[in-house]
């Protein structure tokens, strides 16, 4: 599949883009304002103590931007400055915290006179989240560009991610914003043929994040599909030969992809069941180890269970025991606003699911593999075209596994951090239903069947098509204003929320 040209207007189309995508940045502004007017919530979260006196610049930077460090983002400060000193710190992984670390040591070297190293790594993570969100919504944009075969609907999703429901965790100091930055790369050199560039971008996703492993999956559908096209065309022994070498390759690359996971655990191993690795552990963290019950690295005595085991594995035991992570465990009265909480990205992401298989009923049958003429040229852009259906299958088995098997309420920011079908969905159904968006293009190109109005004016991408949707707010059909109303309170929210140490997605 040969991917879709770039948009018209060579630089300044480009710094039209980025204009348009600029509002990722704002969110650290208003985070910052409802910091300073909402008190806190005495929240029953991981809260270690400082160790040294802040100073006034310290003070500052805390006023600014501390609603960025709240919930789980204290765990990534924590790890960026002193390791994974307690066994819970292991269910998060390390290339999140190093580069904050990296970051702090190294391009915020100047202010170390000026700020304490937790406060130059909560900058860190401010400037290192705008960067990575910003370049996840330009690969969305590319990835879209190749897979919908359709700038217009490619340039809305990229629009609709920077008013992601889950957009206050790409800001805050959370792995997120660099996942989505590194797996919607990944999968964008993937769909180019640039399979090793792609393997690479998955494997550094996997340090960031344990739910990276899944993205093989990708890898492997690639080699599957180019085996049995070469199957179906009943080529030469020397192609399928070939052709076996490329699925040795790709094996490998899945290994690679698997492999910060398995790394990761051993070096877990390592520190917290292997004796004689003791560490001088500051009297304040020592004391809240045994007020909290933590478990030590390095720590005397009796070794936590999962050392024992016959694949010794920190990460599940620790959703297990720390957070009651299990399948059907979160299924309980009291838990009825969580699942409300998930409702609208639960009810998006399975209409996407169905919408995709009640118009391409036989090529899921065949999981896409089944090669049949004129598939290219017939329905092959827009969201219900034949390259979609791998990002389909992975957004489903995302939202099954979190359904049943997570806290619910994580949903939002779990597929919206992890697949582009939230996006991509949520543009379709705004470019099918909305006339507001039949009038005005962004590629200045003739209407084509990808989806393309006639009539389209070519005025490049100064209009963000989100803001025109929002000027035109009375016009809107119900449904658009339900998908629009989803994206926008739930951003609105978990700034208000969130940054307050009040519960949220």
């Amino acid at each position: 599949m040969e991917p879709a040209r770039e948009p018209r207007g060579g630089r300044a189309g480009f710094q039209k883009q980025r204009e348009n995508f600029r509002g990722t940045s704002d969110i650290r502004r208003r985070l910052a304002l409802f910091n300073l007017l909402i008190p806190d919530h005495a929240a029953d979260a991981f809260s270690p103590p400082r160790l040294s006196e802040p100073g006034p610049a310290d003070l500052l930077l805390e006023r600014l931007l501390g609603g960025l460090s709240r919930w789980d983002a204290e765990h990534f400060l924590f790890i960026a400055e002193r390791g994974y000193l307690y066994e819970h710190n292991c269910a998060f992984f390390p290339l999140y915290p190093l580069s904050l670390r990296a970051g702090a040591e190294a391009a915020l070297w100047p202010l170390r006179r000026l700020l304490r190293l937790r406060s130059r790594l909560l900058l860190s993570a401010a400037l290192l989240n705008s960067l990575f969100a910003v370049l996840a919504a330009a690969a969305l944009y590319k990835l879209g560009c190749a897979v919908l075969r359709c700038r217009r609907a490619a340039f809305l999703a990229a629009a609709l991610f920077c008013v992601s429901p889950a957009n206050v965790f790409l800001a805050a100091a959370y792995s997120e914003s660099m996942f989505c930055c590194l797996a919607f790369g990944a999968m964008w050199r993937l769909e180019r043929g640039q399979r090793w560039r792609g393997a690479l971008l998955f494997s550094l996703a996997t340090g960031a994040r344990a739910n990276g492993v899944v993205n093989a999956g990708f890898l492997l559908y690639s080699c599957a599909k180019r085996l049995a096209l070469q199957l179906q065309l009943r080529s030469g022994s020397l192609l399928l030969w070939r052709q076996l070498l490329s699925t040795a390759s790709s094996a490998i690359a899945c290994a690679g992809i698997c492999l910060p996971f398995v790394v990761f655990q051993y070096y877990a191993y390592m520190m917290f069941c292997v004796p004689g690795l003791e560490r001088a552990v500051p009297e304040p963290l020592l004391q809240l180890a045994l007020h909290k019950g933590y478990q030590l690295a390095g720590a005397h005595g009796a070794h936590p269970p999962w050392c024992s085991q016959r694949f010794p594995a920190v990460y599940p035991y620790i959703q297990d025991v720390y957070w009651n992570v299990g399948f059907l465990r979160y299924f309980e009265l009291r838990q009825i606003p969580n699942f409300l909480l998930a409702l609208p990205v639960t009810l998006l992401s399975s209409w996407a699911a169905w919408t995709y298989l009640s118009a391409n009923p036989r090529r899921c049958l065949t999981l896409g593999l089944e090669r049949r003429n004129g598939e290219e040229n017939k329905a092959s852009a827009g969201f219900c075209g034949p390259a979609v259906f791998v990002y389909v299958v992975h957004a489903t088995a995302l939202l099954l596994f979190g359904f049943f098997c997570m806290h619910v309420q994580v949903l939002t920011r779990f597929l919206g951090s992890s697949s582009p079908i939230l996006y991509w969905f949520s543009a379709h159904l705004l470019q099918e239903h909305e006339p507001v968006l039949w009038s005005e293009g962004t590629d200045g190109q003739p209407a084509s069947p990808g989806g393309e109005r006639p009539g389209s004016r070519g005025d490049g991408a100064a209009a963000n098509p989100v803001l025109r949707l929002l000027s035109h707010w009375s016009l809107l059909t119900p449904l658009s204003k339900c998908v629009l109303g989803f994206f926008l309170s739930y951003w609105l929210l978990g700034l208000l929320l969130h940054c307050n140490f009040l519960p949220w997605t």
